[in-house]
């Protein structure tokens, strides 16, 4: 009781704890990243196998593989990591980015999404206390840093993401937490049918896909979440970001222009920006166009 009592009346403790908690489930996420993937594919091939009469013709493994099984080890010896190599960030430092082992050095990527998951998720206490709001903020946050870096990967957003929390955001305007149920509706389907019909005008003029259906549904769960008033701020960020980050690889980097780029992750960030400060943004704009 002592613990809630200085939870609530220390804003600098609470973040710090819920920051603690993100750093732990930045650790979670990267296995989430790597292996949901993987499990698609995998669903993927059985099914085209099973439909072409040749899943006999493909090795079986006698080992899970999902998202808690097998337990975490390196990837270069095989050697299972121990709880106590496996502390975020911390234990990155301590073996010097190295695999306790073999010193097969470790993907700095690694703690750089704990430590990520951590900051994004004190800022996320920072804005919204002790509120009913916080837990399911901190939810579409981790969601979305998950769906983020599986599209730099592999230019997916999975459903099994992206549905599950588009449905939670329609059910939470019930109650208002963040929108209300009719700005709720409008925005799921505004949001769907924004994206569609710039991806098939895109389409007709230039006979190419600029984006993939994921990025459909993930707009419309930020209808679903925000309500419809947020979505022209949303793609106004996500594409004003978009473009400068593109132009830059494309400057800086020699990215070939005809190689896509995932909008999920543009997307992502301009949604969470208007979770914490989209009110903000709104008022600042209609103040400086005098309404």
């Amino acid at each position: 009781m002592l613990t809630f009592d200085y939870l609530t009346v220390s804003p600098v403790f609470f973040c710090i704890a819920i920051g603690l908690v993100g750093l732990l489930v930045g650790s979670f996420l990267n296995v989430v990243i790597f292996r949901l993937p993987v499990m698609m594919q995998q669903t993927w091939r059985k099914e085209c196998t099973e439909y072409l009469g040749l899943e006999s013709e493909l090795p079986q493994s006698s080992e899970p593989f999902n998202l808690v099984f097998p337990l975490s080890r390196c990837p270069a010896c095989k050697a299972p990591i121990k709880p106590y190599q496996n502390i975020p960030v911390i234990s990155y430092i301590c073996l010097q980015g190295k695999c306790a082992n073999c010193s097969n050095p470790i993907s700095l990527r690694y703690p750089i999404i704990e430590a990520l998951t951590g900051l994004l998720s004190a800022l996320v206490a920072w804005h919204y206390g002790l509120s009913p709001q916080i837990g399911f903020a901190l939810l579409l946050t981790w969601s979305l840093l998950a769906l983020s870096f599986i599209d730099i990967d592999h230019h997916l957003l999975p459903d099994s993401i992206t549905l599950p929390v588009l449905w939670l955001g329609l059910l939470l305007s019930v109650f208002g937490l963040f929108s209300d149920s009719h700005s709720s509706i409008i925005g799921v389907i505004a949001g769907y049918l924004t994206l569609w019909t710039v991806f098939h005008l895109f389409k007709t003029l230039t006979g190419k896909e600029g984006m993939g259906y994921g990025d459909f549904k993930l707009l419309a769960l930020f209808g679903a979440w925000l309500g419809w008033q947020y979505l022209p701020q949303i793609i106004l960020l996500s594409s004003l970001v978009g473009a400068v980050i593109g132009s830059c690889m494309i400057i800086f980097s020699r990215h070939d222009r005809n190689t896509p780029i995932p909008f999920g992750p543009y997307l992502a960030a301009a949604g969470w920006i208007a979770l914490l400060w989209g009110n903000e943004i709104n008022s600042l704009y209609l103040k400086m166009v005098g309404l």
